[in-house]
C-alpha cells in the first residue's frame, strides 16, 4: 500500500501542476482555477484522493522508519502499527473531506 499511494501521488501530481500552471496565468488563470476546483466533483475527488494517499504515505513512512530504528519488529507491535496507520488515515480521509467538500 505504501508503494501504491507513492504511485498515486506521482500520477495525481500531473492534475495537481496542470491546475497549478493553469492558476499562474493571471487573475482570469486563477479564476478558472478555482472555478474548476470548486465547481467540478471529479476535481475535488482527485484533490480528496491525493489528500488520502498522502497521509497514508506519510504514516506508513513514519512507521517504516520506526521499523528501521528496531522499534515495532515484532508481530504484536508491527499489526498495532498497522491498524494505527489505517485508523489515523481514516481519521485524515474524514477531515480531508470535510474541508475539500
Amino acid at each position: 500500500m505504501h508503494r501504491i499511494t507513492g504511485v498515486a501521488l506521482f500520477v495525481g501530481l500531473i492534475f495537481m501542476f496542470c491546475l497549478f500552471d493553469l492558476s499562474l496565468d493571471g487573475a482570469e488563470g486563477f479564476a478558472s482555477a478555482k472555478a474548476i476546483m470548486s465547481d467540478n466533483f471529479f476535481a475535488k475527488l482527485i484533490a480528496w484522493g491525493m489528500l488520502v494517499s498522502l497521509s497514508y504515505h506519510l504514516f506508513a513512512g513514519v512507521k517504516h522508519l520506526f521499523q528501521d530504528m528496531g522499534r515495532g519488529e515484532e508481530l504484536e507491535s508491527a499489526n498495532q502499527a498497522a491498524k494505527f496507520v489505517l485508523g489515523a488515515t481514516a481519521v485524515a480521509a474524514l477531515l480531508a473531506g470535510v474541508w475539500v467538500w
